[in-house]
Parts: C-alpha cells; sequence; structure tokens
C-alpha cells in the first residue's frame, strides 16, 4: 500500500490548493499539496519535506483530518491540518497555487480524491471566517 500525505495548509480564513501539472490524466486539477511517504520516513516528515521540495515553505502540522482516505486499491491519503511557518509558498511544482475561502472553496475542480476532504473541511468547520 502507497501512503500518500497532505496538507490543509489555512492561513487568515484561507485554504491552499495546488493545481496539479503532471501526470496527464490529473493535470489541471486541484489538490491539496503533498505527496508520497518514502520508505523509512514518517507520514509527518514526508508532508513537512514535500511541502518545502513542493512550495518552498517550512510548516507546523495540527491534528489529522478524519482517518486515512481510499484513494484506489493500492494508496491511501492521511491528512493534516497545517500552518506555515517559514516562506511564502511558491507554485515549484504546480501549475498554479489559489487561497481558497469558503465562499469560494468549491470554484476550483478538485481531483476526486481530495474531494471528500474539503468537504469534511466544510462539515467540521475548519474554514473560519
Amino acid at each position: 500500500m502507497i501512503t500518500v500525505v497532505a496538507a490543509a495548509i489555512f492561513s487568515d480564513g484561507r485554504l491552499l490548493s495546488a493545481q496539479r501539472a503532471e501526470p496527464p490524466h490529473m493535470a489541471g486539477g486541484w489538490e491539496l499539496p503533498g505527496g508520497k511517504v518514502d520508505p523509512g520516513e514518517s507520514d509527518e516528515d514526508a508532508l513537512v519535506r514535500e511541502c518545502h521540495e513542493e512550495l518552498a515553505i517550512k510548516i507546523g502540522l495540527g491534528p489529522r483530518i478524519g482517518g486515512d482516505w481510499q484513494l484506489s486499491e493500492r494508496a491511501l491519503l492521511r491528512v493534516w491540518t497545517a500552518h506555515i511557518i517559514e516562506g511564502e509558498p511558491q507554485a515549484l511544482e504546480h501549475l498554479a497555487l489559489r487561497w481558497l475561502t469558503r465562499e469560494n472553496l468549491y470554484d476550483v475542480d478538485w481531483l476526486p480524491g481530495d474531494r471528500p476532504v474539503i468537504d469534511a473541511i466544510t462539515t467540521q468547520n475548519l474554514l473560519t471566517e
């Protein structure tokens, strides 16, 4: 089983979303930033590393959102709340980044694997004004 980790990065009542550049079948879709956990790496360390590599930021992690979210037969997603400790997000590996408020949270085309997490963020009122 492949473990994918993602960060729901909140700042000033907004959530950071990232538009995928690849692979082709996912390009253009929006997701929470993150990536695969390497062998021997903790989920949390992988998430901090991925956000540094993809966004050039240092993050602090908060509580997890939900449990394991099934992405496919071979992959599961684990999501943490997060905040930026250092840096300004840059789209180093994405087509674009966008800060979303509660009002425009569904204005982007979320990838199917992220959609249930976004719904949970809404129902749990994690995105406040």
